[in-house]
């Protein structure tokens, strides 16, 4: 009795390990990329409200201040273009970094069976 459940045990957990072997690249491709794709939009647009792009850009010509004759709104103008440039530099980036990160989530499957049948036939 004790020898049929343990064998009965043992090939369930050896088809357990075996499927979950063959599954990975299934929900690393599909649902594991789903979730660190939204996962990475919510960190940029996070990072969208951290810096306020938008509310810098929606307020370019508003002067600052209140001071409404033509050199408070040229000089707020000026400051609040370079804040955009600087803030859309660092957005852009953020953007670059995250598709970096999205492209390495792709490869590196690949990469580490590459590194993998290296080392095999290094053996």
């Amino acid at each position: 009795m004790s020898k049929t459940n343990f064998l009965i045990i043992s090939l369930q957990v050896l088809g357990r390990f075996l499927g979950g072997i063959f599954f990975f690249p299934i929900w690393w491709y599909s649902l594991g990329f789903l979730r660190f794709v939204s996962k990475i939009i919510a960190f940029w647009q996070g990072e969208q409200r951290r810096l306020g792009f938008w509310l810098w850009l929606k307020n370019l010509f508003v002067p600052m201040y209140g001071q409404h004759d033509l050199a408070g709104r040229l000089i707020s103008f000026f400051v609040r273009l370079v804040q955009i440039i600087f803030r859309g530099l660092i957005l852009l980036l953020w953007f670059i970094i995250c598709l970096l990160l999205l492209v390495i989530w792709l490869v590196l499957p690949f990469g580490l069976m590459l590194a993998l049948a290296f080392q095999i036939i290094a053996i």
